[in-house]
């Protein structure tokens, strides 16, 4: 897949982007620089222990890998509706931009957990199974994969009620 002709290729074009899965045990990392690297790329994850240490790690990643753009996923019910996890994502990301200091957008993640799994299952990569221990970063790349493929922005701000 091009992400070349996807406006936010275009906006975003030489900055290096953090997109964020967050989950209470693990939280999924994806990362991508339109114009350098091909397409979006699974970064790693991060063992959730609590908002402080994920902020720690977060900070430490930005700075090594010359982070530019945060890219969370926000959870929704498939209406468009926001749930308990909602709110939770939403404080966190009032965090991360208070303590990492980068422009933070959120993306509806809605079903990509659902997704991810379909991909394993049709990837020789993941031997054609669900592989639990990588779904969150896989989570995060389709997040990452929407944001650049969606036709606007909504940063934290939009989303405040």
């Amino acid at each position: 897949m091009s992400f070349e002709n996807c406006s936010h290729f275009i906006h975003f074009k030489g900055q290096t982007i953090l997109a964020i899965d967050f989950g209470t045990k693990v939280t999924g990392l994806a990362s991508f620089c339109p114009g350098r690297d091909p397409f979006p790329l699974i970064y790693g994850k991060i063992i959730y222990q609590n908002h402080e240490q994920l902020i720690r790690d977060l900070k430490k990643i930005c700075v090594n890998e010359g982070i530019d753009i945060l890219v969370l996923g926000l959870p929704l019910f498939t209406d468009g509706k926001e749930s308990e996890a909602t709110k939770k994502v939403k404080l966190l990301a009032e965090q991360m931009e208070d303590q990492l200091k980068l422009p933070l957008y959120l993306q509806d993640e809605t079903l990509t957990t659902f997704e991810a799994k379909e991909r394993m299952k049709n990837s020789p990569r993941y031997q054609f199974k669900v592989d639990m221990k990588a779904i969150d970063e896989l989570s995060a790349l389709i997040i990452l994969e929407d944001f650049i493929q969606a036709e606007f922005l909504k940063t934290r701000a939009d989303l405040a009620p």
